[in-house]
């Protein structure tokens, strides 16, 4: 495992020397040999990327008592690929600046002026780029809540709309009740009625029978 990680170090150190002369050269060399020169540097940027990666990759898989020393290596070896592509960055604004130069005839102060205000504002660039990129995601995450706020909304719509129709039912339901219930009473007391009318009658037929009886005897 650390053969392996080894390898990929003394490639890695081959391959950002040969990156670290060719990015010096860049200013110095003529329009055509200079695009070539870029294109062959970004070319071997993407390949130390690639190696960096697949060192990351050794790393994982070495045990975690013996990975801190790694790490760190990998720790100094993204840095000095971050200070590569700066430099590379820089080279080509330099580039641009030297060649403006000498067309405009400008001074080499005016020259550094100039090129810092380049970098500042690429700079000013990659972070406007990535305040653009986090208000897009932050845009994103709120039309997802949005949109789930409401179909739960549509959701507890159609559920107050049935709660309605129930209590509709159940409202018709009591009221039908209410007046099977109200007829039903009044047949009772019809009945009740009819029950004490006849009582009455019974009672007075037998009172009219037996005060017949004692007057004939």
């Amino acid at each position: 495992m650390s053969s392996d990680f080894e390898g990929y170090e003394q490639d890695f150190a081959v391959l950002t020397a040969e990156i670290t002369s060719k990015i010096s050269r860049v200013p110095r060399l003529p329009p055509d040999e200079k695009k070539q020169m870029v294109a062959n540097v970004e070319k071997q940027l993407e390949e130390a990327k690639e190696l960096l990666e697949q060192m990351d990759l050794e790393v994982r898989e070495i045990p975690p008592q013996s990975r801190g020393m790694y790490s760190n290596r990998m720790r100094s070896y993204k840095q000095e690929m971050g200070k590569l592509e700066t430099d590379f960055k820089r080279s080509r604004i330099a580039y641009s600046d030297e060649v403006r130069n000498e067309l405009l005839g400008d001074d080499g102060n005016s020259s550094e002026n100039q090129r810092a205000h380049l970098l500042d504002n690429t700079e000013r660039l990659e972070r406007s780029s990535r305040r653009l990129e986090a208000g897009y995601q932050i845009a994103v995450e709120t039309e997802q809540i949005g949109q789930e706020m409401l179909e739960n909304l549509s959701h507890d719509r159609e559920k107050i709309q049935r709660a309605r129709e129930r209590l509709r039912e159940t409202d018709a339901n009591l009221g039908r009740s209410s007046r099977i219930l109200t007829g039903m009473l009044r047949r009772i007391i019809q009945n009740r009625i009819l029950l004490v009318i006849l009582g009455i009658i019974v009672v007075i037929t037998i009172l009219t029978a037996i005060t017949f009886f004692i007057r004939r005897h």
